[in-house]
């Protein structure tokens, strides 16, 4: 039976991308070694990363003035990162679920950290609007895509202070105007590779302003001199990433990938919205995420959501049961999903429906 996987991370890659892999294992660019074994300093490794840090320029159009750097630790490690490189007197947060919150945590440990606006009130099931960025901040978080909640910014801010942003489970999904940032970070597990790889782009002018002393490992300076290699990066998850975005490149680009991705959406809310046993958790749908959807039984159903998840299952659909601090049911749908599973999805829906 075809699986469809919506699970939210680690999350389904293009068959692409696995098939190269395996390639890849067994004889790496054709060294006769295996990606797993061969040396990160080696010609053919350095050619890939070159060439990923070069597809990376390309598919989001990145500025002159902006490095990219592949690190390890996951986007955990960014939220200190962040404020220790960046924030000198004080930072300011937009708080709009777990992993933003998070970060906001972090940010304290290095100086004052205001929270400009939060949604927290109602279970980050919104997006906050009309707050104000502190114009004295030396920079301005915001985590772009929520994927416990189910909520996404999907327009670049426009900000009086410099923009650093999560983008772990949106990135590549959308065009994002790069020049609006100083700094963009991503876990690579959901839109781009396998975990264990960090993506950071980072204008270079944003670098160098705060008085503290920074350890050398967690100094972006150190990595951008060092191409990605002061230390061994995770090999294989940059080759993987390498895949991934040569796929991206194949099928359109972002901008592509982005009208597919709204047509997933598209095709699931409106079956949530029209579904009597269904509801989305997140109700304006200005605020809802094209990557992860979120919704629960309709309150005089929710004895039937054990029910649905194994009738799911038994159709080959996995991963979409929501996070616990939520409950009910999360699809995932970030740009390696077909169309065709989230049809499934939708057909089972309607049975399921059919039969209740």
């Amino acid at each position: 039976m075809k699986k469809h996987n919506f699970y939210a991370g680690p999350s389904i890659l293009p068959q692409y991308t696995l098939d190269k892999t395996i390639e890849g294992i067994r004889n790496f660019s054709g060294s006769g070694l295996s990606v797993l074994e061969i040396s990160h300093r080696s010609k053919e490794f350095v050619a890939c990363m070159d060439d990923t840090i070069a597809l990376v320029k390309e598919l989001l159009d990145v500025p002159a003035g902006y490095q990219v750097i592949f690190l390890g630790g996951g986007a955990s490690l960014q939220f200190c990162m962040v404020p220790m490189n960046l924030s000198e007197k004080k930072s300011a947060y937009l708080v709009t679920g777990e992993w933003a919150s998070k970060a906001f945590k972090e940010a304290k440990l290095f100086g004052e950290a205001v929270e400009v606006a939060s949604s927290k009130d109602k279970n980050f099931s919104y997006i906050p609007k009309n707050y104000a960025v502190p114009a004295d901040a030396d920079y301005f978080h915001i985590t772009t895509n929520n994927t416990i909640f189910g909520t996404e910014l999907k327009k670049d801010p426009d900000s009086p202070v410099p923009v650093v942003a999560d983008m772990s489970s949106d990135i590549f999904s959308r065009p994002v105007d790069v020049s609006k940032y100083a700094l963009i970070y991503a876990g690579a597990q959901k839109n781009l590779a396998p975990a264990g790889v960090t993506l950071v782009i980072i204008r270079e002018d944003a670098l160098g302003k705060v008085s503290r002393q920074i350890p050398t490992m967690l100094d972006y300076r150190t990595h951008i001199k060092a191409g990605s290699m002061f230390n061994t990066p995770p090999v294989f998850a940059v080759f993987a990433a390498q895949q991934t975005l040569i796929w991206l490149k194949e099928k359109g680009g972002v901008k592509a990938m982005h009208k597919i991705n709204q047509e997933k959406a598209s095709m699931l809310y409106d079956e949530i919205e029209r579904n009597k046993l269904f509801v989305p958790t997140v109700s304006d749908p200005e605020d809802r995420s094209l990557m992860n959807i979120c919704f629960v039984m309709a309150p005089e159903y929710r004895e039937l959501e054990k029910e649905f998840s194994g009738f799911a299952r038994s159709k080959g659909i996995v991963g979409i049961e929501g996070h616990r601090s939520v409950g009910g049911f999360r699809a995932s749908t970030y740009n390696a999903l077909p169309v065709e599973s989230v049809k499934a999805l939708v057909d089972a829906m309607k049975e399921f429906e059919s039969k209740n």
